[in-house]
């Protein structure tokens, strides 16, 4: 048995050996496999698993039983029977198979897709019905609720073919000049085909109409990607109802690991819920392999897990352990371009194996320090190592160091209490993901020097000085890399804690004395301000009046001007002043603002003007009611 591994990925290949001729007697088999080494190791899962000449294609019945397979030559199909792990029959056709399947659980419903156009039923007993399609077929699928077979080739119409009428529909026509492949899901019954563009077409087999379009070959074409040409459908498969599997003939997609046989590969079957591939090459013999992570072997050769687990237990050399895998770019650093086509490199997949005693002398060559740099790599992992024995210390973060460092005290000294084990264990904010911006984003670093965080935490700059004793320390054991810890000189704990659990009146004193430091701070801010100004000379401007606005003095202007490149804090200050705005304090420490709207100049003299038509108004009403008196008594006007 071969084993091989890449991209650490192991294939165990059953298949490898010698084989043994038909027409040889037992007596003589027993002394070739004494003999030959090759022979006794040799693994033979199914006795006869072979064709005369080359096999063209093979699938596993749906109850996973039987094994068929399709060769040349004479054309005939075989099938296995994995209980008995023998050949149950064989059948000869009429001419070479492109492809088959089971329509029964077992062998007892077979269709056949030829080369020639006939597509032949085979039953339990043998040949049923044969039949012949337009255009030459490439593949086939079968709906199971309608009794459809689903046709395409070289053509752009897909054929249908119903078994319940045993007569042919109207076919679907598609966009593509040829399709490749087609497949139903057998969830929903969705039917899909990949066309010779590189597309996918969908179509709903209950309206026979058209429901969705995949591009597939612009998508798998990316800039690193180097194609010769248009990318094509070779294989597609449904995988669940939702999930749906695509190749192409130019192989993009991401590899998960990969075998090469020594002859070309004509079809792979996945056995289900298994990690073994049975394959079709241009060969007599079928390959046969495992690959343990795809899924553990079919109950009728359990044995293989086993046997694998042996091997892994006491490995041997791979097939590509004395190889090295190197890339062109790998190769043009390596200055070994001119071996392309050589005998010195293999070319596989993106690259090529060389052998690795080559590799290392040349990397040698072209590099001569590299026994350096290892050496020195070597020496620094060991001063790591004994670096890791020392005392470890604190690792605090960029930002918000002070913070952490008040976390990191409080989880030591929750641990030593007494009553953590009674407590729930809570999670602790510097492990926590979703508070790691906090130190990590310079732009949520606490600003002690504020109004708000100075009057709302007193006492902290008392406790953060310690601290800042306490982070200074450790900043200098980190740059310095001591061996050993020193506790910085402090007052006891319990003097810390008579501090922290201070009364009222210390507390209310240090407010009443970060606020006068706070003023004593705005007054300097204002001279410095007020001196700027008077320092500041000023120089002539022209201003533009815009269209729709109306002047009225160069004061008013200027004044706009200068109060729209003040900052909002001074612009409030001076509407406090001017008794448009008051600010006032609450008890919980947080700031009222009252604003007063105040009334522009038209606004005032339309204000004049209204109250002067009143008091004329009333003046006339006070004079008309004195003249309708003195009438009523008879007296003349004057």
């Amino acid at each position: 048995m071969q084993v091989s591994s890449l991209n650490e990925v192991k294939i165990y290949s059953l298949s490898c050996g010698k084989s043994l001729p038909e027409w040889l007697s037992d007596r003589k088999k027993r002394a070739l496999q004494k003999k030959d080494v090759d022979v006794r190791r040799r693994i033979e899962l199914i006795q006869d698993f072979e064709m005369p000449t080359v096999c063209t294609t093979i699938k596993v019945s749906k109850d996973g039983q039987y094994i068929l397979a399709t060769g040349t030559y004479k054309p005939r199909v075989r099938c296995y029977d994995t209980y008995q792990l023998s050949l149950k029959f064989e059948r000869c056709l009429d001419s070479e198979v492109v492809t088959f399947e089971t329509l029964s659980d077992d062998y007892s419903k077979i269709v056949f897709l030829h080369n020639d156009r006939y597509i032949e039923f085979h039953s339990q007993s043998g040949f049923y019905y044969k039949t012949r399609i337009p255009k030459f077929g490439r593949d086939f699928s079968y709906h199971c609720p309608s009794c459809d077979l689903y046709f395409v080739g070289a053509s752009s119409e897909v054929y249908r073919l119903n078994l319940e009428q045993g007569r042919y529909l109207n076919p679907l026509q598609t966009d593509a000049a040829e399709n490749n492949v087609c497949d139903i899901n057998l969830v929903h019954g969705l039917f899909a085909t990949g066309t010779v563009e590189g597309r996918v077409e969908c179509w709903d087999p209950r309206t026979r109409g058209r429901v969705g379009l995949l591009d597939c070959a612009l998508s798998s074409v990316t800039a690193d990607s180097e194609i010769n040409s248009l990318p094509t459908i070779s294989a597609l498969k449904f995988n669940g109802a939702l999930t749906m599997a695509v190749g192409t003939s130019t192989g993009q997609g991401k590899m998960f690991t990969s075998l090469e046989p020594e002859h070309d590969i004509n079809d792979v079957c996945l056995y289900p819920d298994s990690g073994m591939l049975l394959m079709a090459n241009e060969t007599p013999k079928m390959g046969i392999y495992y690959i343990p992570v795809l899924g553990p072997a079919p109950r009728w050769c359990s044995f293989l897990d086993n046997l694998t687990e042996e091997l892994e237990e006491n490995p041997e050399s791979t097939v590509y352990d004395d190889y090295k895998f190197v890339t062109k770019k790998d190769l043009e650093n390596l200055g070994l371009t001119h071996l392309i086509g050589s005998p010195f490199l293999r070319a596989y997949m993106h690259g090529f194996f060389m052998d690795i005693r080559l590799y290392h002398k040349v990397k040698l060559m072209v590099n001569p320090f590299a026994y350096e740099e290892y050496r020195k790599d070597k020496i620094r992992q060991k001063i790591e190592e004994t670096r890791a024995q020392r005392v470890q210390l604190k690792k605090l973060p960029k930002v918000n160091k002070e913070l952490a460092l008040k976390l990191i005290e409080e989880e030591e000294e929750k641990q030593k209490s007494t009553w953590k084990k009674k407590a729930k264990s809570l999670p602790n904010i510097l492990t926590d993901d979703r508070f790691k911006v906090m130190f990590e984003n310079p732009d949520f670093q606490v600003d002690e020097e504020s109004e708000e965080f100075r009057l709302l935490n007193p006492l902290v700059s008392k406790i953060s000085e310690k601290r800042k004793k306490k982070l200074r320390l450790l900043e200098q054991q980190e740059l310095h890399e001591k061996e050993e810890e020193e506790e910085p000189e402090g007052k006891p704990s319990d003097a810390e804690s008579s501090e922290s659990s201070d009364d009222e009146k210390a507390w209310v004193d240090e407010v009443r004395k970060q606020r006068r430091l706070l003023l004593q701070e705005e007054k300097a801010k204002r001279r410095e301000r007020l001196r700027e100004d008077q320092q500041a000379v000023l120089q002539p401007r022209f201003y533009e009046i815009k269209a729709g606005e109306e002047f009225r003095s160069f004061r008013d202007a200027a004044t706009k001007q200068k109060l729209l490149n003040k900052t909002l804090e001074d612009r409030l200050k001076l509407e406090a002043k001017s008794g448009a705005l008051s600010v006032s304090d609450t008890t919980v420490g947080s700031k009222q603002l009252t604003f007063t709207l105040k009334r522009s100049e038209q606004q005032k003299k339309q204000q004049e003007a209204e109250k002067l038509h009143r008091q004329e108004r009333r003046t006339l009403r006070r004079s008309a009611g004195h003249l309708k008196s003195r009438h009523r008594r008879g007296r003349p006007f004057h």
